[in-house]
């Protein structure tokens, strides 16, 4: 019996509309972004010797640029709750390359995300120069992303980072992993951080599988976007901010996060429980 992630979703056939929308779409989507780009790597010159690490301006490009890309796609959107203010970090839950836009349009936030991300063609200098802060696995590298993590944090950078580890297929909030906790609860940090989970929804078109929207196992990026921007019509996604928690609150990162992974996974209305275990 197949697990989840090797279970595959049959790939519809694209139509002469289907195939037009992509067109259009890819052309408009394009231009907000790279257009946009042009201009955010302009006033980065200005922004980064006059403020450094703080970025008062960028960000408010990166969200106009994500909120009009979810309508150019079609997308229903919601957010219910209010992003936190202050010092702290956003953990939510995570489907796919769509999050980006789902999230920066909810909030100004910095992602945090895995290093091969920076290389991937065409969105890899977007994730550099919206600040992404890129780590990986290595254990000899655990401390310098520690200490990295905690210089963002200080400089009032709002990091979101996807504990589960990778993409799902929207139907489900994978068991959280607990390293990236720890980072909170050092140097004292932990006396002035909140945490704030965050759960997202992508409810599917009518009549389609409600995975219809997630991107995992060795699904391709090209593929992928090309399904969604063919869609004549779009489901919607849903985005709820949870009361953020200070981290003082908590013992330790392993009941951080059984917090936070408790908290997304009970107001997921989609989530099953994932057999896997976490490392």
């Amino acid at each position: 019996m197949s697990s989840w992630h090797e279970a595959r979703l049959e790939p519809g056939r694209i139509g002469p509309l289907g195939w037009g929308l992509v067109g259009l779409r890819g052309l408009a989507l394009g231009a907000v972004t790279y257009g946009c780009l042009a201009i955010f790597l302009l006033v980065r010159l200005v922004e980064k010797p006059l403020f450094g690490l703080h970025r008062p301006i960028t960000p408010w490009i990166t969200q106009f640029v994500c909120r009009a890309g979810l309508a150019i796609m079609g997308f229903g959107y919601s957010v219910t709750g209010r992003p936190m203010q202050g010092q702290g970090a956003i953990v939510a839950n995570h489907v796919g390359w769509l999050d980006i836009f789902t999230l920066n349009a909810a909030d100004r936030v910095y992602f945090v995300s895995k290093d091969d991300v920076a290389n991937w063609p065409g969105i890899g200098i977007l994730a550099r120069a919206t600040g992404t802060m890129f780590i990986n696995r290595r254990p000899a590298e655990a401390r310098t992303q520690q200490e990295m993590m905690e210089t963002r944090l200080r400089a009032g950078h709002r990091l979101l980072f996807f504990p589960e580890g990778t993409s799902t297929d929207a139907t489900r909030v994978l068991p959280f992993k607990t390293p990236l906790f720890q980072a909170f609860f050092t140097h004292g940090m932990d006396r002035v951080l909140h945490i704030q989970p965050v759960t997202v929804v992508y409810h599917a078109p009518v009549g389609r599988d409600p995975r219809y929207y997630g991107w995992w196992g060795d699904m391709d990026f090209a593929g992928h976007l090309i399904k969604v921007l063919a869609t004549p019509r779009q489901g919607r996604v849903e985005v709820i901010f949870h009361p953020s928690v200070p981290v003082d609150a908590f013992a330790d990162r392993k009941q951080l996060a059984a917090y936070c992974e408790r908290v997304i996974r009970t107001a997921h209305p989609l989530a099953q429980t994932a057999e896997i275990h976490a490392e």
